[in-house]
């Protein structure tokens, strides 16, 4: 077993001995995002490091810190190539439900495809707390796990052919746009990403490089911390309590071990 492979099931808290076959992925997903969180304290902090299998190794599974989507999702990628996936890495555009429309600062959120058995399906650990905890097939049926419902809707649009849409339990009343994505432009290098991770640091109008953000599922809900405030959903009940800087520190080590 490779040691990626070894790291990443020691932090998501599965054995070495599990065999990991398309029907356990939902345990695998729900155990990574329980796990590891998606945060931006390297942008805010600029600490960045080139993205490659090394750095994402050393970040993620050694030093036990999350990331953004081109991190989280680049580091279970090579998860799923180590145990014999059929995975590839594909670029997409948010959408930003705020402007009620797609952001203009490029194609900066990555996500995961898989073929399994003639049929493709979507997989992300790095989209926040909007995170199908479960594959989406591209078809279009409706995919319900423990904290929503997910689909995906084949329509073309500039940044993409594909839409998934998200109607999280207990926060959203209709569905609602994630982001296009291009299953047809795939990653082919993860220096490709660091693109991604250039913008995300440096355009004005990235949501990420101004205030730390750090959140992750839990079985029961989420749990949010920025500078200024930490927000848990338990079981559909919502509470918010404005912090300071000690506070922050406190609770980014108490909730989300960083």
């Amino acid at each position: 077993m490779s040691e990626l492979n070894s790291l990443f099931r020691k932090r998501i808290g599965i054995s070495e001995e599990e065999n990991i076959t398309f029907e356990t992925l939902d345990n695998i997903l729900e155990k990574t995002a329980y796990n590891i969180p998606f945060e931006n304290l390297c942008i805010i902090e600029n600490k960045t490091n080139d993205i490659t299998k090394e750095n994402l190794m050393n970040k993620i599974l050694l030093k036990k810190e999350g990331g953004l989507c081109y991190e989280l999702n680049s580091i279970f990628y090579l998860f799923l190539i180590e145990n014999g996936f059929n995975a590839f890495l594909a670029r997409g555009v948010v959408y930003n439900q705020e402007n009620q429309g797609f952001q203009t600062h490029g194609r900066n959120h990555v996500t995961i495809l898989i073929n399994h058995e003639g049929q493709t399906y979507l997989i992300d650990t790095g989209f926040g707390a909007n995170l199908p905890l479960k594959p989406v097939p591209l078809t279009g049926e409706t995919i319900i796990s423990n904290n929503g419902k997910f689909r995906i809707e084949k329509v073309n649009t500039e940044h993409g052919d594909y839409v998934l849409h998200i109607k999280l339990k207990h926060k959203d009343t209709d569905w609602r746009i994630g982001y296009a994505f291009d299953s047809k432009r795939m990653v082919t290098d993860l220096l490709e990403l660091n693109e991604i991770q250039s913008a995300i640091s440096e355009h004005p109008e990235s949501p990420f490089n101004k205030n730390p953000l750090i959140t992750r599922l839990t079985s029961g809900g989420s749990v949010t911390l920025t500078d200024s405030s930490f927000t848990q959903w338990v079981d559909g009940k919502v509470t918010k309590e404005k912090i300071g800087y000690a506070r922050f520190k406190e609770l980014s080590k108490r909730h989300f071990g960083l």
